[in-house]
């Protein structure tokens, strides 16, 4: 018995779909974002793309940058790369040549970092881990 998408239920079993995307409701440790496919996009890409932890990935209208526990945006490497003065590339700029993104971002002023782990992030974010007694 199979339930429809309109909550009708039916005898007939759900067709199977092969599909390369499976569901992995494990940890993954990666984090990562989704550039414009521009011409920024694809100088920021090729500044991460020297970090051995980063999998650039270029398609047609974007650029997929995974890393396994932690990805920096150096700011004045990015500005340097682009061929402008330290300051240009900010944290402005960064949001404006990025869809998307998962994992913690935290935004410093000298770089955007993310963590696969929010864990990780904890002190950037003045997170106190260590569970606090309740009184009763």
């Amino acid at each position: 018995m199979s339930t429809t998408t309109t909550g009708i239920q039916t005898n007939r079993a759900a067709p199977r779909v092969d599909s390369r995307w499976k569901v992995e409701t494990t940890a993954s440790n990666k984090c990562g974002v989704t550039l414009m496919n521009n011409q920024v996009g694809v100088v920021v890409a090729d500044v991460m793309d020297q970090y051995d932890n980063v999998v650039v990935t270029k398609l047609p209208s974007m650029i997929r940058l995974d890393a396994t526990d932690r990805m920096d945006f150096i700011y004045d490497d990015i500005s340097e790369a682009l061929g402008e003065e330290p300051g240009y590339f900010d944290s402005a700029e960064m949001e404006e040549n990025m869809s998307t993104h998962y994992g913690r971002m935290i935004h410093e002023d000298d770089r955007t970092i993310l963590f696969a782990n929010p864990e990780d992030a904890a002190e950037y974010l003045g997170f106190d881990l260590v569970p606090s007694k309740v009184e009763n």
